[in-house]
């Protein structure tokens, strides 16, 4: 399946995401499948879950039913506020230390059980554990019990309706869980029971993994032999920059959202930074470097004339996946997007990357 995050439309109320979904999906859906039915990547945030009433879920699932539409996964990643205002590493709040991130969550499982088509596997992407690579001993075994919490609604979940979700962490730069690698040594470290272990996975982004200098066969490798389910594939891109210019980069420093940057030297040396502005502050760029930069750009991008993209890790990844797993764009970036990376519409961008995906995908399928 192949789908699009709705955090790129801004809303946090219930009535402002409605009031998009309406305005958009329909348009979207017209032209990239007007005969099938369409997943829906949804984002909700805290605020927009509790407010679906009764009344009001009932009228958007005879919505969803009209449009022939369903939805697969949640974005449970931004809790609160995700645009046209400073987002920064405040997205990542509350986190799993905290009793908020379990209460949102577990709302959005209740939500999307209803809403899930009979034998069809459901995700919740969630923030990669916390902000920062490292915390103290107490403060994991409260991530570790509020986790078990989660899983545990699952499970419940799953008896009641034999409907299985996954809760899957998204590893991103300058998190807890950061790198493939910190994810395994997570899962090993908390050692959860096998009975709630397959309700617990990853959300794999290709911008964040491409920002981190691996590539998909490595991450795909070392998931398998971890045993740690993939719940969904977030299909995006980043910048990629060799020898850049200071004034080109700071072209890219904007204050809504981080963008954390990971530079390999000459001397194959990665050095990470949490933001833009703090690499350029405290690293001046030099001869023989790559910068890659967490600034979502869109995925049909491959190159512009002064700059690259890491798209080569979507072309990399999609002939390395199961045809189950669901591709998810996501480009939430539009608002702060350089014009010259914009299309007429956010509508037209986000049917032009459906259908450049779908096209890779089919390119895929069809080689022998």
């Amino acid at each position: 399946m192949i789908t699009y995050c709705t955090n790129i439309h801004p809303g946090e109320s219930w009535e402002e995401t409605f009031s998009a979904l309406r305005r958009h999906l329909p348009a979207i859906t017209s032209e990239y499948c007007p005969t099938e039915p369409f997943p829906v990547g949804l984002r909700l945030s805290r605020r927009a879950a509790w407010e679906l009433d009764d009344a009001a879920e009932n009228r958007f699932r005879e919505w969803l039913q009209q449009h022939q539409l369903f939805v697969p996964t949640i974005n449970g990643f931004p809790y609160g506020s995700f645009h046209n205002a400073r987002v920064k590493e405040q997205v990542y709040l509350p986190d799993w230390r905290q009793p908020e991130r379990v209460e949102y969550t577990a709302r959005l499982a209740t939500l999307l059980d209803r809403w899930l088509p009979p034998g069809m596997p459901g995700s919740i992407s969630t923030v990669p554990l916390a902000f920062g690579r490292d915390l103290p001993q107490q403060e994991l075994a409260a991530v570790r019990n509020n986790l078990l919490s989660a899983l545990e609604h699952l499970d419940h979940l799953r008896q009641k309706s034999g409907k299985a979700i996954m809760l899957s962490l998204e590893p991103e730069p300058g998190c807890l869980l950061e790198t493939t690698g910190d994810v395994i040594t997570f899962f090993e470290q908390m050692n959860f029971p096998d009975t709630l272990r397959s309700a617990l996975g990853v959300c794999l982004d290709c911008c964040h993994q491409a920002v981190e200098f691996e590539t998909p066969a490595e991450c795909l490798e070392q998931l398998g032999s971890a045993g740690i389910g993939i719940g969904k594939v977030q299909v995006s891109s980043a910048l990629r920059m060799l020898d850049p210019e200071r004034t080109l980069l700071e072209g890219f420093c904007e204050p809504t959202y981080l963008h954390q940057t990971v530079i390999r030297g000459e001397d194959g040396m990665l050095r990470r930074y949490d933001d833009l502005p703090k690499a350029l502050r405290d690293h001046p760029p030099g001869q023989g470097e790559e910068w890659r930069i967490h600034f979502h750009v869109p995925i049909f991008v491959e190159r512009m004339p002064r700059y690259d993209t890491t798209r080569f890790f979507i072309d990399d990844i999609i002939p390395l996946l199961d045809d189950t797993v669901l591709l998810e764009v996501e480009t939430y970036t539009w608002d702060v997007l350089p014009p010259e990376l914009q299309e007429d519409t956010v509508t037209r961008s986000i049917i032009r990357e459906l259908r450049w995906l779908k096209g890779q995908r089919d390119e895929t399928n069809r080689r022998p």
